[in-house]
């Protein structure tokens, strides 16, 4: 099953067809693996199994990048810890906390006559009751809706409960455990359910294969687990209720019953499906975990590090201009293996 890889690479495959198609240029290779001479097959042979070598050593190095970043989490930490009071007003921010220089001209004209405005605005509204908004209102909500990854998720009735949601926070697998990371939604007391975190453990391996060593590209989710949610009576917006007529067969009398079913929800984050050990999952599963693998990365790597910048939307801005930067990388990729291709016959060709 592909997932995502988890660790220190990108995502750099978006199914994107190439020239000749991966399937013919799996079969050029075999065919030139084939066609060489019998003393130099040997060779390559012997290359191959200082690759996967390479690979064994290339897992250990991922093993040490999992337990470095484990460490500057740690670092981190107190930081996001700083963010998630200010968010929540149980600290205000000194006035030195709250210099920020900006070197944008036009921010700074808009600035300027927003002040006029605003001490315009503020005569008016002598008699009108003052504002008072305490820390940072629907901070993780506003992110939640401005990421199209995550908006997919979010319903409706989603948002009353999210605006109660305090902090985001990853956590590494400690040393001599197994890899893996656990995102922790951190909720102040609510009327929706009881639990004050929920979470969510990705699971990841980092060594290669046995069946095929030289797939390995580093660590990747294989798995995951939620948790179960306390939700309050009626509360539960993962099920909805639906009633539904039935004719009884020997007095035809009709009756109404009612029964849950489940409903969108971004709460079904913390219900993954499962797919058992010995079986294949089907497309659709294994589409779903995928999914579910990838959100997961992205709030490990992009949203809980950076979540002020998708508040204001810059994180946005770069996000697109990485999405403009791989489109032309993999244009260039798509031309580099149609040249590759064209190589391997030219090499077949001289065996011939």
């Amino acid at each position: 099953m592909e997932a995502n890889k988890a660790e220190g690479r990108g995502k750099g495959d978006h199914g994107m067809q190439i020239p000749g198609g991966p399937l013919d240029r799996q079969d050029s290779l075999h065919n030139m693996e084939s066609l060489l001479p019998k003393a130099v097959k040997r060779r390559v042979y012997a290359l191959k199994k200082l690759q996967v070598q390479c690979a064994s050593i290339e897992a250990k190095f991922y093993e040490e990048v999992h337990e470095l970043e484990r460490k500057y989490a740690g670092l981190y930490q107190p930081l996001f810890d700083k963010r998630r009071d200010v968010v929540t007003a149980t600290v205000e921010p000194t006035d030195e906390d709250c210099e920020w220089h900006n070197d944008r001209e036009e921010e700074e004209e808009l600035a300027e006559e927003l002040k006029k405005k605003a001490a315009v605005e503020e005569k008016k509204e002598d008699a009108a009751p003052e504002e008072d908004p305490k820390g940072i209102p629907e901070f993780w909500l506003t992110i939640f809706k401005s990421v199209d990854m995550l908006s997919d998720m979010l319903q409706e009735h989603d948002e009353p409960i999210l605006k109660h949601l305090q902090d985001i926070q990853v956590k590494f697998s400690e040393p001599g455990q197994p890899m893996s990371f656990t995102l922790e939604f951190h909720f102040e007391p609510n009327g929706f359910f009881n639990n004050a975190v929920l979470s969510k453990v990705y699971k990841m391996k980092s060594e290669p294969d046995d069946d095929e060593p030289f797939s390995f590209e580093g660590p990747e989710i294989f798995d995951c687990e939620g948790c179960q949610i306390d939700w309050h009576k009626g509360k539960d917006v993962t099920v909805k209720t639906i009633k539904k007529k039935q004719k009884h067969k020997g007095r035809g009398t009709v009756r109404t019953v009612t029964k849950q079913v489940p409903n969108d929800s971004f709460f079904n984050f913390f219900n993954p499906i499962k797919v058992s050990p010995d079986g294949e999952p089907d497309e659709d599963a294994e589409f779903t975990l995928a999914t579910d693998f990838e959100i997961g990365h992205f709030f490990r790597e992009r949203i809980v590090p950076r979540a002020v910048l998708y508040f204001t939307g810059e994180a946005l801005e770069d996000d697109e201009s990485v999405r403009v930067k791989d489109t032309h990388t993999y244009r260039h990729t798509a031309t580099a293996c149609y040249n590759m291709s064209k190589t391997i016959e030219s090499v077949i060709s001289t065996f011939d």
